[in-house]
């Protein structure tokens, strides 16, 4: 692992400089979407440029964190916010919404460092007082098989549209499933089956790890998500760059790559050297949709809780239960409607348990504890093999850039997963000669 690129430039630079570039690249596809979506609000004005680097580059400075931190869950979920943080701050020097935006591009700014210190810092294992043994995993993995198989065989009783992704939003409202298998299905592709990939990669379980991608895949007609229809490629994905790249750089890797491929398809468009069919639709789901569309939430949000009451964390089910809430639907649907933006917008912690629960002024304070739960998932996860927490916990990451962070550690798992990471037999070892990490992987039964 980490093979590729050695002898071409000082290890000590790679890392650095791919962040480097991973920050410019970013910024260049921000302004390529803004020509081909400024009905999102999205804009780029020339006049504004020279200010716009100089906020960028300076929040840039961030990122030296990601040089000197070893890999971990919250390197992980952190570079991708650091992503959402820097693409918002570009989108809020030329947002047209009136709400106070040096507030808050300094409580995004403060709430990414809250975020990351906690996230990447805390690493010191949790003492572990029990654990699987190498024929009960064995059998947890066939367990989480076949119960993610039969969730999605009752969810297809209810719904089963076989749709292009471009069509997703209008079944969306059509789906009949019940809330308690909405969360069996959420648990079961955000947090079960990643976890029992990534368990069959470590244990060369080859037709095991391909039913699990088999089922998750299945799991897009049931639940018309892009999620859903993309793990089971992303998971295909990290295994391969975890393979070839040291892991901090197989992580910006998973980003600058797809987003580089993104502005090359776009400028060939816009040279009419390919036809919109051939390069907008990849534009439009990776630049857009996954990566600025997590960016631009923050911009929504802050100008609608800007002139509305904020919810206290209301829209927290259990909390709703007990204490009086302005909103009786989902933020999501409410941002939805009120700027009449095509499908929901859901949005990460920054966005929800931040801007909309407490407003900017108080938000770096939420995204602290945020990033003490994740460094929970690193203490959980910190004698395991690097390679096994990158696989079993990438769906999580992208589900926590998407997705209010109490929704990823209830519905989706989250909190599942990082008692499966405590509990699991893998152990890394330490080879005396290279000072490497190594994998003890528990025998087969």
């Amino acid at each position: 692992m980490g093979g590729i690129g050695r002898g071409l430039m000082p290890e000590s630079y790679r890392l650095p400089l791919l962040v480097f570039i991973h920050v410019v690249v970013t910024c260049v596809s921000l302004g390529c979407v803004a020509q081909l979506y400024p009905e999102y609000h999205i804009f780029f004005r020339p006049s504004d440029l020279a200010s716009t680097i100089a906020v960028v580059a300076l929040f840039s400075t961030v990122a030296i964190l990601f040089v000197y931190a070893e890999f971990s869950f919250g390197y992980f979920v952190g570079f991708y916010l650091f992503t959402m943080i820097l693409g918002y701050l570009w989108l809020n020097q030329f947002s047209d919404f009136i709400y106070n935006h040096s507030l808050t591009r300094l409580s995004a700014a403060a709430s990414a460092i809250a975020f990351l210190l906690p996230a990447l810092l805390i690493r010191s294992p949790l003492p572990q007082f029990w654990t699987l043994s190498p024929r009960a995993l064995d059998r947890l993995i066939d367990v989480i098989l076949v119960f993610g198989a039969v969730v999605v065989s009752i969810g297809a009783f209810y719904d089963f549209q076989l749709v292009s992704i471009e069509r997703i939003y209008d079944y969306r409202e059509s789906l009949r499933a019940p809330r308690g298998l909405n969360y069996l299905m959420a648990m079961a592709s955000g947090a079960l089956l990643p976890f029992a990939f990534a368990c069959c990669i470590e244990l060369k379980k080859k037709w095991r790890a391909l039913t699990a991608l088999l089922i998750l895949l299945a799991f897009y007609p049931v639940t018309v998500s892009k999620i859903s229809l993309l793990t089971s490629a992303w998971l295909i994905v990290m295994t391969v760059l975890s393979r070839i790249f040291e892991l901090r750089i197989a992580v910006v890797v998973s980003l600058l790559v797809p987003v580089t491929l993104g502005i090359f398809l776009f400028t060939l468009f816009q040279f009419n050297w390919i036809p919109y069919s051939t390069g907008i639709p990849y534009f439009g789901l990776v630049n857009f949709r996954m990566v600025a569309i997590p960016s631009l939430a923050m911009d929504y949000y802050n100008e609608f809780f800007s002139k509305n009451p904020l919810t206290y964390y209301c829209q927290i089910g259990v909390l709703k239960s007990v204490m009086s809430c302005p909103y009786n639907e989902q933020l999501s649907a409410i941002i939805y409607k009120a700027f009449g933006i095509g499908g929901y917008f859901n949005a990460s912690l920054f966005a929800t348990e931040g801007i909309a629960s407490i407003g900017p002024v108080l938000a770096p304070i939420s995204a602290f504890v945020c990033g003490l739960v994740v460094a929970l998932g690193n203490r959980a996860s910190a004698n395991l093999p690097p390679r096994f927490v990158l696989i079993s916990g990438a769906v999580l990451v992208q589900l926590i850039v998407n997705v209010p962070f109490t929704t990823v550690l209830l519905t989706h798992g989250a909190v599942l997963l990082f008692l499966l990471w405590y509990i699991a037999p893998f152990r890394v070892e330490r080879r005396p000669a290279q000072g490497q990490p190594a994998a003890s992987l528990p025998a087969s039964p």
